[in-house]
């Protein structure tokens, strides 16, 4: 590994110009997300709300915070408040609580819904018919305080690239799906993480969310 800001470099300058870079900094101090903005990085991705909040309160304003994990909808009342975007919108009931929160906070909330495509069970996301089902009556675009922007999947950890390939491609073709019949503005896929991120990409991912090859590993 080399620093935080040679790990940057080095993925930024394999990716297509298509591709936004988040940077997942979730178990890693203030300072790593201090080295990598001062290198350029203005993207952060962190799975727990406490955490996200206190690292917003010490970190330069500029950034653009991330909720790529699953988030309770008891948590989402800290993060509204300043929060770009939240990947992991999973359920119904966490799309009304967002919605209903960004309305207090008069923010209107850019997400992405989340996809189960993985084998395992114990991946979040919703199964991509029970999705469409919500999408046909109108409930989720009838939400005032929400824009979906897109969707989001986890692929199965396993060393078959294969089978991550057919699952990112499985993704993409419900995107597409998706945006032909139910969701014309949606512009980001955000699928692939620091072990599998080169397949999302080749698989049709707009976004990618990298955090050991950037950061090393977890503390």
């Amino acid at each position: 590994m080399g620093t935080i800001a040679e790990n940057l470099a080095h993925i930024r300058a394999a990716l297509p110009e298509t591709v936004t870079l988040v940077a997942v900094s979730k178990f890693h101090p203030a300072e790593a997300v201090r080295e990598a903005y001062d290198a350029g990085q203005r993207i952060f991705g962190e799975s727990r709300p406490q955490e996200m909040v206190a690292k917003y309160e010490t970190l330069p304003r500029d950034i653009e915070w991330h909720m790529i994990g699953h988030l309770q909808t008891n948590k989402v009342k800290y993060i509204v408040p300043f929060v770009s975007l939240i990947h992991s919108v999973d359920s119904w009931r966490l799309a009304e609580a967002i919605d209903r929160e960004a309305a207090k906070a008069g923010r209107v909330i850019d997400v992405l819904l989340e996809v189960h495509i993985a084998r395992e069970e114990t991946k979040f996301g919703w199964d991509a018919s029970e999705l469409e089902h919500f999408l046909q009556d109108g409930s989720l675009t009838g939400l005032r305080n929400i824009r979906i922007r897109g969707l989001m999947g986890m692929a199965s950890l396993t060393e078959d690239t294969a089978q991550v390939k057919r699952e990112f491609a499985r993704l993409h073709s419900v995107f597409t799906s998706f945006k032909e019949r139910y969701l014309p503005q949606i512009d980001t896929l955000s699928m692939g993480m620091s072990g599998d991120y080169p397949t999302a990409i080749r698989e049709g991912a707009t976004m990618i969310r990298v955090g050991s090859s950037i950061f090393g590993d977890r503390k």
